[in-house]
């Protein structure tokens, strides 16, 4: 399997994530696996919960916004990726973030939004600059572990102040690098911990210690480092992109995000050709911001391997 092969099964196995989450967010532990107990079975892309089955929420929605930026501004254009951020959030999209949605309409410029919310937010370490980030970290691979987490904390902190979660972010993107080049991205993490700011290395360095497990958590999984914790967790324990998805959601609370997050790590493991059919035809990606054209796994795919070509 070659890197652009592990850039689509990232691309799309974040979207299957996020989809297959949507519907089953904020509820509790199990759930998931208490409605369908059998791999293989088919139905899991259900909808509910106010979506669509097999629509993705906002979480591929940014993600496919900031994608379009990098390729159509040829690299990272921070102005223009918070202008296309903004147009969405004006449009309506049926979910965004709190965090996010106050940055994006608080009427402060591109530079300074994020961080006017952090100066009266001190809790800001939300999940939100996470779960939008394989696109940028499929595009941004090709130039090494430094480029590649400095493009992520610049782009964290469109919307997000607190550092924590540009680190969160960062490491991500270190960890999604280093399983598009084909290499296991659980042995990247000492290497990207080394490179985690010293404030907040140990609280990373715990969560994605080999131990460590969901319940172990002491903040909802909707903060940053206990999503990213969790996806590598599901990831380790499982051995499949099904089994890591499907563990993800059924650790329940932010479900779409810790599946987005999971996909979009296993997706590039295991490639394009271990994620169902039965997951991949309904999927669909609305775009509130962009003339309201719904993405497809065609589009998807495209997207994902325009992102990857060297540069």
């Amino acid at each position: 399997m070659n890197h652009v092969e592990r850039a689509v099964g990232a691309v799309v196995g974040s979207a299957v994530g996020d989809a297959l989450g949507a519907p089953f967010e904020f509820g509790l532990p199990g759930v998931f696996s208490g409605r369908f107990p059998d791999t293989g079975h088919g139905g899991e892309m259900c909808g509910g919960g106010g979506w669509d089955a097999g629509e993705a929420t906002d979480d591929t929605q940014m993600a496919v916004h900031l994608g379009a930026s990098l390729l159509e501004c040829g690299g990272l254009d921070p102005a223009d990726v918070f202008a296309r951020f903004r147009r969405w959030a004006a449009a309506g999209p049926k979910d965004i973030g709190l965090q996010t949605e106050d940055v994006l309409t608080n009427g402060e410029p591109w530079h300074r939004a994020a961080a006017a919310h952090f100066a009266v937010n001190p809790r800001a370490a939300g999940n939100g600059a996470l779960m939008r980030a394989t696109t940028s970290a499929v595009y941004f691979a090709g130039r090494g572990r430094q480029a590649t987490m400095d493009a992520a904390r610049r782009i964290a902190a469109l919307t997000h102040g607190d550092r924590a979660a540009w680190e969160g972010t960062a490491v991500y993107h270190e960890l999604l690098r280093a399983a598009l080049g084909g290499a296991d991205p659980l042995t990247a993490l000492p290497g990207a911990l080394e490179h985690v700011h010293p404030e907040h290395r140990e609280r990373y360095a715990t969560v994605l210690a080999p131990r460590w497990t969901p319940d172990q958590a002491t903040e909802f999984n909707g903060a940053v480092w206990p999503c990213l914790a969790s996806a590598v967790w599901a990831l380790r324990t499982t051995s499949s992109y099904e089994g890591a998805v499907r563990a993800a959601v059924d650790l329940g609370g932010d479900t779409d995000t810790v599946a987005a997050v999971t996909g979009g790590l296993a997706g590039a493991v295991y490639g394009p050709e271990a994620i169902p059919a039965r997951w991949t035809d309904p999927l669909h990606v609305p775009l509130p911001g962009a003339g309201d054209r719904v993405l497809r796994l065609p589009d998807l795919i495209d997207l994902a391997e325009r992102l990857a070509r060297p540069r």
